[in-house]
């Protein structure tokens, strides 16, 4: 399951760290869990992260994923948005990954999409995929958005499309992919959109939509000790 943890690496902010890693998450990511397609595809973004300046690495980053909401890998965010919804989501979720011995080390919410994918890493592959599966539609999205924009990690999401064996001929998908992109260069507009509404966080044990529901669903099931963070490839 350590291609759980190498797609995490991929999608977390560059760091000099993560160039290193590069040899390991070639090797992690032909393990045999992906299918030799979307290996070769995700190629380009390791070749990137190993020779590119470090500072256009995360610039790009931070365009792409801090400053475009549609492009949010807070998946929560997707789900319901900045209501209190949300807030009661995250909580279970923290929640649930503590009992499961999981815990988070960084600055990160809970519904962060690498933070899921490290968790997904500690549970059995038919159970990291049915939980994968539950956030499909987001993936979908966010793996169609990237596309339209030709991003170099686009590959690494259809990557997940594939591992939760989603599909965009769902409603919620083609609700989400209704949806018009943001542009990160129209600062005036997304300040606009952040400041709609604020997360209010506190336990709330009605809160969520059913999707969050499910995915929360899938995880109460006993959990091995998390491993604790090592680096890629380890």
């Amino acid at each position: 399951m350590r291609t759980y943890r190498a797609l995490s690496a991929l999608l977390t902010y560059p760091t000099a760290e993560l160039q290193a890693a590069v040899p390991a998450l070639r090797e992690t990511l032909a393990e045999g869990l992906l299918p030799p397609a979307h290996v070769a595809a995700i190629e380009p973004l390791l070749e990137d992260l190993a020779s590119r300046d470090l500072y256009d690495l995360q610039e790009r980053y931070v365009l792409l994923f801090d400053r475009s909401r549609t492009l949010s890998l807070n998946l929560f965010e997707h789900i319901h948005g900045e209501s209190r919804d949300r807030g009661g989501a995250m909580v279970d979720l923290l929640e649930t990954y503590r009992a499961g011995g999981f815990d988070l080390v960084g600055p990160e919410l809970p519904d962060h999409l690498p933070v899921l994918l490290e968790f997904l890493s500690t549970r059995l592959p038919a159970e990291a995929q049915a939980i994968l599966a539950d956030a499909g539609h987001i993936l979908v999205a966010l793996a169609e958005r990237l596309k339209r924009r030709d991003a170099a990690y686009a590959p690494v999401l259809a990557a997940l499309v594939a591992l939760a064996q989603a599909t965009p001929e769902t409603d919620e998908a083609r609700a989400l992919l209704s949806e018009t992109d943001d542009d990160p260069e129209d600062l005036e507009a997304l300040d606009a959109v952040w400041e709609e509404a604020q997360v209010t966080f506190g336990p709330d044990p009605n809160a969520g939509c059913p999707v969050s529901r499910d995915i929360l669903a899938k995880m109460d099931m006993p959990l091995s000790p998390a491993r604790a963070p090592q680096a890629p490839g380890s």
